[in-house]
């Protein structure tokens, strides 16, 4: 079976749109609109009919859509051959729901339990750019939950199965709170109240876990960040001249979309078969950024960058070596600045940036197995205080 790419949003391709606005873009505009045509052609899987297609092709901007897509493409998801889907969950307590928040926005959430035991702690899982908590999140929450954890995700609003306009930020601050709101609600169910709790942010997910903990410094026992995007690196940050012009036009067109971005798939997964397995992430955001969406990404990553030495509560970094998505050499100037004490960087020799979901099965356990022993380590010290 040969798939195309699927296009994959996060870190530094991010902000590659900007490089348009200093005048770069004009000269490659024709060159890479053929090539934006090419990537955004609708993805063809050989094993689904002509009914299944239509809807997985449907423009997804509203949810409704995104809906449709997920529930006809699931199983077909869930079926794939993906070392996160050997994990058996016949153990596991598996919950999907939806509530409407305090903003009046219908959001989807999902927990995983270990059915036999309570969970030694509770993880609170910050998706990527453009990502959702279902597909491969499934399989990272089935590996967590069966090594006794109780793991937690919800959609982003206008992210997966969330109420909003697909792939839009209107403010990175609200995005959080949204996930304050909801991840203090679970903490707070009597059977979890006594737990310790744990961030899990994966690349943009590591900018919404550094921004919740900047929020509630007190409220978190430690943070797991794989391949954080906490800063934008300083060949892709836009000029004040071109910033203040990314300001007046996303006050202008807040939700249009950005000049083409890369395709990153062959820089984000580094074992082609799992690459190629990206494409089936169905609902994923893989349209060009919308100009407000990218505005909140500046702003919040040049906010971060400026308070690391804030940041005060244990820390398990994670980036690969060969990462050129978010730059792995952040992530060391962060273990540099923050001022807590338990830190701990890992960096994964020629590595790329989806560590858990794209690289070959050795590295994803290696990297799962330094999660777990370090989520057990710190779990036994909060429990026997």
């Amino acid at each position: 079976m040969s798939l195309p790419p699927a296009k994959l949003s996060s870190g530094r391709s991010f902000f590659e749109g900007c490089a348009w606005f200093q005048g770069k873009g004009w000269r490659r505009q024709r060159r890479e609109k053929a090539a934006a045509a090419m990537a955004s052609r609708p993805v063809r899987f050989p094993e689904i009919d002509d009914e299944l297609r239509k809807i997985i092709d449907a423009n997804m901007d509203e949810v409704p859509a995104r809906k449709r897509a997920r529930e006809a493409f699931k199983d077909i998801q869930l079926g794939i051959d993906h070392i996160l889907f050997k994990t058996p969950c016949d153990g596991l307590k598996m919950e999907e729901s939806y509530e409407v928040n305090s903003r009046g926005l219908e959001i989807f959430t999902k927990s995983w339990l270990p059915k036999s035991s309570s969970p030694k702690a509770v993880v609170c899982f910050c998706h990527g750019y453009g990502d959702t908590c279902t597909f491969l999140v499934e399989g990272i929450a089935r590996k967590l939950a069966s090594s006794g954890y109780g793991f937690f995700a919800m959609d982003y609003p206008g992210y997966g199965l969330s109420e909003g306009l697909h792939g839009y930020i209107p403010s990175f601050d609200r995005l959080v709170d949204d996930v304050i709101e909801h991840y203090s609600k679970v903490k707070e169910k009597p059977e979890f109240r006594t737990l310790p709790s744990f961030l899990f942010g994966e690349s943009l997910g590591g900018a919404v876990a550094l921004k919740v903990h900047l929020k509630q410094p007190n409220a978190w026992n430690g943070a797991i960040l794989v391949a954080p995007m906490c800063k934008i690196a300083d060949d892709m940050t836009p000029p004040w001249l071109v910033t203040q012009m990314l300001i007046g036009v996303a006050n202008l067109l807040p939700k249009h979309k950005l000049v083409p971005q890369k395709d990153l798939a062959e820089a984000a997964f580094r074992d082609p078969k799992n690459r190629k397995l990206a494409a089936y992430n169905v609902i994923a955001y893989k349209d060009k950024p919308r100009l407000k969406t990218a505005l909140e990404m500046l702003r919040t990553t040049q906010e971060i960058e400026r308070r690391l030495e804030e940041v005060s509560l244990p820390l398990l970094i994670l980036h690969g070596e060969a990462d050129i998505v978010t730059d792995p050499s952040v992530s060391k100037t962060l273990h540099e600045k923050a001022c807590c004490s338990d830190k701990k960087l890992k960096l994964y020799k020629d590595a790329y940036h989806a560590l858990l979901e794209g690289e070959p099965d050795e590295m994803i356990i290696q990297v799962f197995n330094d999660i777990i022993s370090w989520l057990d380590e710190r779990s036994r010290e909060t429990n026997s205080c």
